[in-house]
């Protein structure tokens, strides 16, 4: 398979190759000296964690609150 760069340095990935990564926005981009290498970069769990909170209703104008509260001297 074959992909070419564009004058705006952009490459467009075949679909044969897409396809194996359903569900997958970004890759991380490196190299090893000789090649491009691409990996797929799945949800962080920062954004679990920031799902989690919005289904339980905490607000970020809570957090100062919930961290008064955590180093409260017990």
């Amino acid at each position: 398979m074959l992909a070419k760069k564009t004058v705006k340095n952009q490459i467009t990935l075949p679909k044969a190759v897409v396809g194996r990564f359903a569900g997958v926005d970004y890759f991380e981009v490196s190299t090893d000296g000789t090649a491009i290498v691409l990996k797929p970069l799945r949800r962080s769990r920062a954004d679990e964690v920031r799902a989690k909170l919005s289904r339980l209703g905490v607000r970020a104008a809570d957090v100062p609150a919930a961290v008064k509260w955590a180093r409260k001297a017990r």
